[in-house]
């Protein structure tokens, strides 16, 4: 007998629970890997992106969009909170670098614009409130939820702009309860 055959016939079988630990270790590496540095997964615990994301939902965004292009008007951002840095919040961008944003009479306009911006998204037309002007510097964004009648948003924060490096993921869709892509 050779010394291969002689190795084949005293070799042990690897046991069937070192097999199932080395798939979990591939498993949790692929997750972490994921949601380090592709994907951001966020439960909505608020009701401020109503109708579009609902309390409860789960999105997924991606971490890589902004790496290849600007972050546009309308997108959904997942973005640290500007006076909560602890805190992730899910908006929708409204103003970009440079804009000015007025509110008045419950609609938002644009760099003096007599017309108000164009908002399918929204819930309910906004209650009219007090003036409010806002200059967006250059490196940041005005947000806004969808459900502006009950979203605490750019409006109201201490910090009213939320910088590009804040910004975590732009979402891209809503898979729990059902999918359904974001826009």
């Amino acid at each position: 007998m050779t010394e291969s055959e002689s190795n084949r016939e005293t070799k042990k079988p690897r046991p069937a629970w070192l097999d199932w630990l080395q798939i979990f270790a591939v498993a949790a590496v692929l997750a972490f890997v994921l949601n380090t540095f592709l994907i951001a997964n966020a439960r909505v615990p608020t009701g401020s992106m109503i109708t579009t994301i609902m309390p409860g939902d789960r999105v997924i965004g991606s971490r890589l969009s902004y790496r290849f292009e600007d972050p546009a008007r309308g997108d959904i951002i997942l973005f640290h909170a500007p006076d909560e840095p602890e805190t992730l919040y899910v908006k929708r961008i409204i103003g970009l670098p440079g804009d000015k944003v007025t509110i008045r009479d419950g609609h938002v306009y644009l760099n003096d614009s007599e017309t108000p911006l164009e908002e399918s998204y929204i819930k309910e037309p906004m209650k009219p409130a007090a003036l409010q002007e806002f200059q967006v510097p250059e490196g940041a964004y005005f947000c806004m939820g969808d459900n502006r009648n009950g979203s605490v948003d750019a409006r109201y924060w201490k910090n009213h702009y939320v910088y590009r490096d804040k910004i975590v993921a732009k979402v891209l869709f809503r898979y729990w309860p059902g999918i359904k892509a974001l826009k």
